[in-house]
């Protein structure tokens, strides 16, 4: 699809791997602007990795842009781990990677799974955050999940009966349960074609209209684990969020500028999410784009995310 609304691509102007607890090692990237205004851009999945394609949102002569790839995801090592892989080892992650690169304050921009994690990581550290650009907003609540693994077969049933017909029958009523067991199989031959099966069904999810790029980027064999295994074992733990959830601790991130996308028929993580997290916070400003779904590269979502960038840099 044409993505000329998009920055030029560019590459990191400095990179590196900084080891982690538990023998995970991260793997960051600053692109732009080493002198300008900080952003952080958190990736998707749970443990789907960053590609060269999310440095296309920010104007490189403005910003600072960080990104890294989370525990077990992407370039960080080792791929797939579920060992010390939680919400707050990575919310702690973000804290030891902004000391490390020696930054006060940064701008987080964040869908999907990064936007539940932009907002776990701006209530534990709201005094880091100068504001918020989320899309696709995931909160992480039961009925979230409950929809992910059952709900799309109202509008998906294609994709979703592709999904559950990798699980035998007899095991069909705990889907969760029956992929994770395969997913933390040693056995290629195992997690392998589930890991696949996952991601497809996903990836077949998260478009509006049908886009057979977006469905190869989610089969390929290595950002397939990372996402299936490290998702299913958030699922299967409540995403390691406290009782209360986030909305729970929106009171320490009122005062926080936000700017919400999300696209009218995100299947994925549909939009009432998203109206609940506006609802709750005072600075938010929502913005419901008419013909898009889930992805951030759907024409509509990432020309509303560029502008909602734009405006924070108008801030300053």
């Amino acid at each position: 699809m044409p993505r000329g609304d998009l920055f030029p691509d560019i590459a990191p102007y400095e990179t590196g791997l900084l080891p982690l607890s538990g023998g995970h090692v991260m793997y960051w990237e600053q692109v732009g602007n080493p002198r300008g205004q900080p952003v952080l851009f958190l990736h998707g999945g749970p443990g789907a990795g960053a590609g060269a394609i999310h440095r296309r949102f920010f104007d490189p002569g403005h910003w600072r842009v960080v990104i890294f790839d989370q525990r077990g995801a992407g370039r960080s090592r080792p791929l797939g781990e579920l060992r010390e892989n939680t919400t707050p080892h990575l919310v702690s992650d973000i804290e030891v990677l902004r000391r490390f690169l020696g930054i006060e304050k940064w701008l987080l921009f964040g869908g999907s799974w990064g936007s539940t994690l932009a907002l776990a990581y701006a209530q534990a550290h709201p005094e880091r955050v100068a504001g918020c650009v989320l899309r696709g907003v995931f909160l992480g609540r039961q009925t979230e999940v409950e929809w992910f693994l059952y709900g799309l077969r109202r509008v998906f049933p294609d994709a979703w009966a592709a999904f559950a017909e990798h699980i035998p029958a007899a095991e069909r009523t705990d889907l969760l349960g029956a992929y994770l067991r395969r997913l933390c199989d040693p056995d290629p031959l195992v997690h392998g074609p589930a890991a696949r099966a996952w991601s497809l069904y996903e990836g077949s999810c998260s478009t509006l209209l049908p886009s057979p790029e977006t469905v190869a980027s989610f089969a390929q064999d290595r950002s397939a684990l990372g996402l299936a295994r490290i998702e299913a074992h958030y699922f299967a733990n409540d995403l390691f969020l406290p009782p209360e959830g986030l909305l729970g601790g929106m009171e320490r991130i009122a005062h926080v500028p936000a700017e919400i996308v999300q696209g009218r028929y995100d299947m994925v993580c549909p939009p009432d999410t998203a109206f609940d997290l506006a609802g709750a916070w005072p600075r938010a400003r929502l913005t419901i784009v008419p013909d898009a779904g889930h992805s951030a590269l759907e024409p509509g979502v990432r020309t509303a995310l560029v502008a909602a960038v734009e405006r924070f840099r108008r801030r300053g």
